[in-house]
């Protein structure tokens, strides 16, 4: 592209920062030592932003200009060396997942910290069984998780029932759901079926809300009992029947957090296993092909009703498994921890990763939910970083983090296939 109109180009991309910046940056209210709101300008942060977009534009701009088109199935360099990276990155990651709570030395932030990271993992596992290997686009995967978390609130709270069997019912109730949302869009496809399992999860969290005789309406439910090791309980006391004093250990609050970090990467690695083994299924393939096209997977006879509705029950129940740690972990569950802000965290971590890589998943959960723990010190700008962040990793990455893929079954020879083969990044 001519440098004229490369920068044309960026000097309209700096006014159209101008316009968003000029209103959520520029201006800002506060409250005065007297009391009464005052209207703070910062003009010299938005001229800043608007330099930062323009440079920004005209370098991405003459980049892409300068790029040829190659006509090869080759993948990419980027893609040859992720490749490469990624047969030792994996077992890296889990290495370190695994020897966190040593490292760290008991740590209670970062522990913490990895706790909502692995969940997070967990459900953009989950939900990559719906959106990467069915292609069925779920806005409202956060009810699912609604659904786990009050199963067991309720069960353990007035039955009695303890975690271990609580969890696998709140799974079941949550694939019970799945089933049920299934069936109405089985039919649709792409924005549509995206608009009614938004509503979905909007019906659920509204439920949640007005249904207060069985979920306590806005206050939630709490009292929720603890997850005990094999019927002993975390409790300071040394008592003979605790874990503490089992064991011979210093009582300690820290047991308990990492007796949770490793529940919920157990109970992580379970949802990658048990994805990479029906991958290789005749299920897992047929999801593959009702990814790829509807009509010839029809055409191929496929059963369309079952391939749909199996993708919806089994991403629910893993997020039903998410929903039960949840409760059990905070001791407390409301409506407002189950919004729509939630299935698009979610659903950005699948993207980002790459649809259908359980690599790619859980470096995007890293990323998104640990990258933010590091932006937080930047206070208000926090956001602003952490999207701009994003935007340029969409922009050097569109087909996520991980946008090349190995056929599940090959007669041959395995190729990756390349995302600047698909058209809509698909693999």
């Amino acid at each position: 592209m001519p440098i004229p109109r490369a920068l044309r180009d960026a000097a309209i991309a700096a006014a159209i920062a101008f316009g968003l910046f000029a209103v959520m940056v520029g201006l800002r209210t506060e409250v005065s030592p007297t009391g009464a709101l005052v209207l703070r300008q910062r003009w010299a942060e938005v001229a800043m932003l608007c330099g930062i977009v323009f440079a920004g534009r005209l370098a991405l701009t003459l980049w892409l200009g300068r790029r040829a088109l190659r006509p090869t199935t080759a993948p990419g360099p980027w893609a040859v060396r992720l490749q490469q990276a990624g047969r030792f990155f994996a077992p890296a990651l889990l290495a370190a997942a695994l020897v966190l709570p040593i490292v760290s030395g008991g740590d209670r932030y970062l522990l913490d910290l990895g706790i909502l990271v692995l969940t997070y993992v967990m459900l953009g596992w989950g939900l990559n069984i719906v959106v990467g290997l069915a292609g069925l686009l779920d806005l409202g995967y956060v009810a699912f998780y609604g659904i786990g978390a009050y199963s067991y609130a309720l069960l353990s709270t007035h039955f009695g029932l303890s975690f271990w069997i609580g969890l696998p019912l709140a799974g079941i109730m949550a694939a019970f759901w799945g089933v049920l949302l299934g069936f109405p869009v089985l039919r649709l496809r792409g924005d549509y079926l995206a608009i009614v399992t938004l509503a979905f999860g909007e019906i659920i969290r509204v439920v949640l809300n007005n249904w207060v005789s069985l979920t306590g309406g806005p206050n939630g439910v709490s009292g929720i009992p603890r997850p005990s090791f094999f019927g002993l309980p975390f409790s300071m006391s040394g008592e003979p029947d605790t874990f503490a004093g089992f064991f011979g250990l210093e009582p300690s609050p820290s047991h308990r957090v990492i007796f949770l970090y490793y529940l919920i990467l157990g109970l992580a690695l379970l949802t990658n296993w048990v994805t990479i083994r029906l991958r290789r299924q005749p299920l897992g393939r047929a999801w593959e092909a009702l990814r790829e096209d509807e009509i010839a997977c029809r055409a191929l006879g496929i059963n369309v009703t079952v391939t749909k509705l199996s993708a919806f029950a089994l991403g629910a129940m893993f997020g039903g498994f998410a929903g039960a740690f949840f409760a059990t972990r905070q001791a407390f569950v409301s409506p407002e921890s189950f919004t729509f802000i939630e299935s698009a965290i979610i659903l950005a971590i699948v993207v980002l990763g790459g649809l259908g890589s359980q690599v790619g998943v859980a470096v995007a959960a890293l990323v998104m939910i640990g990258g933010f723990e590091l932006f937080r010190d930047l206070g208000e700008y926090r956001m602003l970083v952490f999207g701009g962040v994003m935007v340029v990793i969409m922009i050097l990455r569109p087909r996520g983090l991980v946008g090349t893929r190995t056929p599940s079954v090959a007669l041959g020879e395995k190729r990756a296939i390349g995302g600047d083969l698909v058209g809509e990044g698909r693999g």
